[in-house]
């Protein structure tokens, strides 16, 4: 009985002493760093006075689809021609096709050049629509520091009787300048870059807005 009572009593001890050499190492070894993110929001404004409306009727817009690897959150460099980097430590807000579909239907609404631009969720039966692929969003670092942007826009009418319902398909790609090669150059390249493609798209919409074919039913 004594033979037992002194083993359990050195494995205790044993234990007891394991215990306190992993507390002090434990409490002896560098604290790591958290894991520290920031967080980038892109969001153009329209500057300048609105168009002269030339329709009553609104445009409602389609999801944005974002080509791969740019349908992420975090931000993309472009390395060599092959080679591309995301950047877990610097993250857009929210997705890209979220932040660029909400920036081109604000845009459409201050431009006014139809009644009202609105969302993919909203319960308006549309006689016009726009859907957005984005095919570059990048920051390219091969040569020299440069946002990448690169739009597609597809305007079509509703209509099952036509055997075509694109009015127009329109494509931009435009090249910004970084001051620099941070995180926040690249952003503000970005959406500078956006900015100068959707000016440029108003004044092609403005003109199909011109001469629109009839609504479904007219």
């Amino acid at each position: 009985m004594r033979t037992k009572i002194f083993k359990n009593n050195c494995f205790t001890r044993f234990a007891l002493a394991a215990l306190l050499i992993a507390t002090l190492t434990a409490c002896s070894l560098p604290k790591r760093p958290a894991l520290e993110t920031s967080s980038w929001m892109l969001a153009p404004e329209r500057t300048g006075a609105p168009y002269q409306p030339r329709t009553d009727l609104w445009l409602k817009m389609g999801n944005v689809s974002m080509a791969t690897p740019f349908d992420g959150k975090s931000l993309v460099y472009r390395l060599s021609d092959q080679r591309y980097e995301k950047d877990f430590y610097n993250i857009y807000s929210a997705l890209p096709s979220e932040m660029i579909g909400n920036a081109t239907r604000q845009w459409l609404n201050n431009s006014q050049i139809f009644m009202m631009t609105v969302g993919q969720g909203n319960a308006f039966f549309p006689y016009y629509y726009l859907q957005t692929s984005v095919e570059e969003f990048y920051g390219d670092y091969r040569v020299r520091p440069e946002a990448v942007v690169t739009v597609e826009f597809f305007l079509t009418a509703t209509d099952p009787k036509k055997h075509n319902p694109v009015i127009g398909k329109n494509r931009y790609t435009k090249r910004v300048v970084l001051k620099d090669n941070t995180p926040q150059a690249l952003v503000l390249g970005q959406q500078e870059a956006l900015a100068q493609i959707l000016k440029e798209y108003e004044a092609v919409l403005y003109k199909y807005a011109g001469n629109l074919p009839p609504p479904l039913g007219q």
